[in-house]
């Protein structure tokens, strides 16, 4: 079984996990389970829900798929926790910091500081086989992610977008322009980040429409400790 729904999103999904697509997924995560060491652990899956509330999300920043190695994924998009060594595209976010806001790069990848602000770090499919990258997409999740989406989309208070790569790219047809501000660029991953990712500057551009909308921004520095 999958677990509960963090109680700061169980109103606004009550009815999306009664649809039957979810009780399918259920099953199959469950299957998965019982030959696979799946990522992230069970306690974890809706880590990026239970840490950011719906009422608090100010920025979603959107992920594909958990990471699939060996102790990386905790279910926060780009985020390991310490010890486990940054991935890739978590060294060139943190180069990108650099570059926009001066921010020192830390000596670990636990993004938890950004969730905790109003950062919804959601992967658009949150469960993974060891080494297999993409190994639950079409199972359902991309149902349920994109129903979160949604919910943001239809909530009175706007939210930024932070939208990285062509996958995360094709959600800007469940968002309203008019309400909510998408920034979009290259995907952080070695193969893309020169190609648009490094020098579009989304930590600086979040925080000019925060301002806009009324909220505080985000502290982007990654704290040490």
């Amino acid at each position: 079984m999958l677990p509960p729904i963090p109680s700061g999103w169980r109103n606004i999904l009550a009815d999306e996990i009664k649809k039957p697509y979810y009780h399918k997924l259920q099953k199959f995560v469950e299957k998965e389970r019982q030959k696979y060491n799946i990522f992230p652990s069970a306690q974890d899956v809706f880590a990026a829900l239970k840490f950011t509330p719906f009422i608090k999300v100010k920025v979603l920043l959107l992920g594909q798929d958990p990471y699939h190695d060996d102790g990386q994924a905790h279910g926060l998009c780009f985020s390991v926790r310490r010890g486990v060594p940054p991935p890739p595209s978590l060294i060139n976010i943190y180069k990108e910091l650099l570059s926009d806001l001066g921010c020192r790069i830390p000596q670990h990848g636990h993004l938890i500081h950004w969730a905790k602000q109003g950062v919804l770090m959601l992967n658009a499919v949150l469960t993974v086989r060891p080494h297999q990258a993409g190994s639950h997409r079409g199972q359902g999740w991309e149902i349920f992610t994109d129903a979160i989406i949604q919910a943001l989309n239809a909530r009175t208070q706007p939210v930024v977008f932070l939208l990285w790569g062509n996958y995360a790219r094709e959600k800007t047809k469940l968002i309203d322009r008019q309400k909510h501000v998408i920034i979009q660029s290259a995907h952080p991953s070695p193969l893309s980040a020169h190609n648009g990712f490094f020098g579009s500057r989304p930590f600086s551009k979040t925080n000019v429409a925060l301002r806009k909308f009324g909220v505080p921004e985000i502290d982007w520095q990654i704290p040490e400790k």
